[in-house]
């Protein structure tokens, strides 16, 4: 066996987002190939061999890497479009453009979202992709090739809608598949990508879009696919006030009550939003270890609520945090929404007491490894575990007066990511992407946004 090689960094102050909650106010990390070796304080030993690299982490902050745990990517293109719409409106709206993309417009979308989200300290991202016109080519695919090319860990959920207009769904009939047809497609987009050995890049999720796009068969189907082929399962859930209605005029029940009918709760399941939730609600999702991705700036843009964070921590649910797609959250940025979910549950009914900046690290974190079935790889700086790490620079015009690393990454403007690692490879330094050129990436964004927008009915 040939001998790890090393980057070390040290001077910085860590936050481990361990078990303990672990920081250190100057301290070291030593990563040895793709695995954290050593984290603690002072700097690291001088004489470690096969240093390939040591990095002066001064005035900086060491945290994991961010975990986003729900996105659309193609939604890139489509930003700025049903500005002051509710949900059901917005999609509405929208559908009938989503349902011209193509391979081309949703790879330039896929890279640009994910660059987008690596500048700002992502390291692990999931999509859930749930649109697929006829003839648009491999999607799912073109999604898995600009993670790749980005080098950000990815989980690609393969969505699925087939409850059109006419039969009582929300989405329109030609953006929908039948039942077989999303089944085959699902079980296959499965083989053909996952992959679960430890530290993977790639993982593949079933993801029937919602309940009002989504029949009963497909839903019941889909969780009895995943949990045959080994795989997580994730959805949208109790989003809006207009999704428990309709579940209840549908379905005789709420979408929670539904959820678990068909399969629907459990330690393999996580769902986006889950806004509108009773205590019987949380107590659900609490006795099955159901996870949640939490997307504030996306709740506040369709004045869906204020989701119940506060709540479904207390309750041991585990909660992460998602960006949701760019057509509702125009930023596209993870680290900005530890701020908004901080500052948004303190609008509800625990006030001050709602959220602790630590407790927002850890939902971008930690939290988001725990949604996606990770926590024991990726999440936290621990020995051990994966070197997905960041390197965010405080000592600037924006952090310098904030003693507190972590109240100054989450309370202040957006950092600057100094250095951020997946697998130990460098993918973001001085604030610059290494793996792909953002100036190409953004043009081709445009370019495929214009297409779409040519292909849109008037």
């Amino acid at each position: 066996m040939t001998a790890p090689q090393r980057i070390v960094i040290e001077n910085c102050a860590i936050a481990t987002v361990d078990a303990e909650e672990t920081e250190y106010a100057t301290g070291h990390v030593v990563i040895a190939d793709q695995h954290i070796e050593a984290v603690g304080p002072g700097p690291a030993p001088a004489d470690l061999p096969g240093v390939t690299r040591r990095v002066d982490g001064t005035g900086h902050l060491a945290t994991p890497g961010l975990v986003n745990t729900h996105h659309h990517f193609y939604q890139w293109l489509t930003r700025g479009l049903a500005q002051d719409a509710n949900l059901f409106d917005w999609l509405t709206a929208l559908y009938p453009v989503w349902a011209r993309i193509d391979e081309p417009m949703v790879h330039a979308a896929a890279q640009a979202s994910l660059a987008m989200m690596a500048r700002g300290g992502v390291t692990t991202a999931a999509d859930h992709h749930y649109v697929f016109p006829r003839g648009a080519g491999d999607l799912l695919g073109a999604e898995i090739r600009a993670a790749r090319e980005t080098g950000l860990r990815f989980t690609a959920t393969r969505g699925s809608m087939d409850l059109g207009e006419s039969d009582g769904g929300l989405p329109p009939d030609f953006a929908v598949e039948s039942t077989e047809e999303a089944l085959r497609a699902t079980e296959q987009a499965v083989r053909e990508h996952h992959d679960p050995a430890p530290g993977s890049m790639l993982r593949v999720a079933v993801a029937p879009c919602s309940p009002f796009s989504v029949t009963t068969e497909l839903m019941r189907e889909s969780a009895a696919l995943a949990r045959r082929l080994g795989v997580r399962l994730h959805t949208h859930g109790s989003e809006t006030v207009e999704e428990a209605d309709f579940c209840r005029r549908r379905f005789g029940m709420g979408p929670t009550a539904y959820f678990e009918s068909v399969g629907w709760l459990g330690e393999d399941v996580w769902m986006a939003h889950c806004v509108h939730m009773e205590d019987e609600d949380v107590a659900a999702f609490a006795r099955t270890r159901t996870g949640v991705a939490h997307c504030p700036s996306s709740n506040a843009r369709l004045a869906a609520g204020i989701a119940r964070v506060p709540d479904l921590l207390a309750a041991g649910v585990p909660v992460g945090l998602g960006v949701d797609g760019t057509a509702s959250n125009e930023a596209g940025e993870l680290h900005t929404e530890l701020r908004n979910a901080l500052l948004v549950a303190r609008l509800g009914p625990h006030r001050e007491h709602a959220l602790t900046a630590r407790q927002a690290l850890r939902l971008g974190t930690r939290g988001g490894a725990e949604v996606l079935g990770r926590d024991g790889e990726i999440g936290s700086l621990t020995p051990g575990r994966l070197a997905d790490l960041v390197l965010w620079r405080i000592d600037g015009l924006g952090h310098s007066t904030i003693a507190d690393p972590v109240a100054a990454l989450v309370l202040g403007p957006p950092a600057p990511v100094a250095l951020s690692l997946v697998n130990g490879v460098p993918v973001v330094e001085d604030g610059r992407l290494l793996t792909v050129d953002e100036d190409t990436v953004a043009r081709a964004a445009r370019t495929q946004a214009r297409r779409l927008a040519e292909a849109a009915p008037a």
